[in-house]
């Protein structure tokens, strides 16, 4: 390659450098910020409100601020005893629930396989093994926050540098406090307030140990479970996650 070419290479390859190191910085600003101002909106939502107005014509929409010491201790253990056990412990990853989350993810996958071996000669559809996370609640607020659903290593790597700084400049309350007001639990539904009142016509204050187990379960696919929120599944799992709060350490 000749010396011109490489001083472009070098110029191009440093800006893209500096352009990265911007974009960290501005996050690192934005996240240093949250520990005095709530976060009025995250790229998650922005990009739900942008998908409801595009598809039904308007949005509707219900969140609604509340602070620390008004969402119920019930609705925290129950969050922490279904998505993250040990999010009082660790540093934003916990690297055990990854690795437990491989390893069922390779079965999976392996299960899948077989299945779609014999769909294939009977030429019926395939079927998609069902993917499980092991990504902390700090990890979940940091997708949120500042990136887009995508799959792909630079997304999470990303996620990775964002879940340290989230845990670096904030306290876990605050942590949990901003993920509560902010988590999606239905089409348009964001946070603990708008969860109470539209399930259970209480504030997210006066949420009992039942109630907010069932909330809690239902975080991993809001969507699916808020047409049957009362279904078997959602019961039985709630009364798993209520027989494990009490071993709950809040932050």
């Amino acid at each position: 390659m000749k010396p011109v070419a490489l001083r472009h290479l070098g110029r191009l390859l440093g800006l893209l450098v500096l352009c990265l190191l911007a974009l960290q910085l501005f996050f690192l600003l934005r996240i240093t910020m949250m520990a005095l101002v709530d976060p009025q909106s995250t790229t998650f939502q922005r990009s739900e409100a942008w998908r409801l107005l595009s598809e039904h014509g308007r949005i509707d929409w219900s969140q609604q601020w509340v602070a620390d010491d008004r969402i119920a201790a019930n609705l925290k253990r129950a969050v922490i005893a279904s998505e993250d056990a040990a999010f009082s412990d660790h540093g934003g990853v916990d690297w055990e629930a990854i690795e437990r989350a491989w390893d069922r993810n390779q079965r999976a996958e392996a299960r899948a396989e077989r299945r779609n071996q014999f769909n294939d000669k009977r030429s019926r559809p395939r079927v998609e093994p069902k993917v499980i996370g092991g990504s902390t609640i700090t990890q979940q607020l940091a997708k949120n926050l500042f990136l887009s659903g995508e799959r792909t290593a630079v997304r999470k790597a990303q996620e990775f540098v964002l879940t340290f700084a989230l845990e670096a400049c904030l306290s876990k309350r605050r942590i949990l406090e901003i993920y509560l007001n902010n988590v999606e639990w239905g089409e348009g539904l964001f946070g603990a307030q708008a969860a109470a009142r539209h399930y259970y016509r209480v504030d997210a204050a006066q949420l009992g140990a039942h109630a907010a187990a069932r909330l809690a379960v239902m975080l991993p696919a809001p969507k699916r479970f808020e047409k049957r929120p009362d279904s078997p599944y959602v019961a039985g799992r709630a009364s798993t996650v209520v027989a494990r709060m009490g071993a709950v350490e809040l932050p």
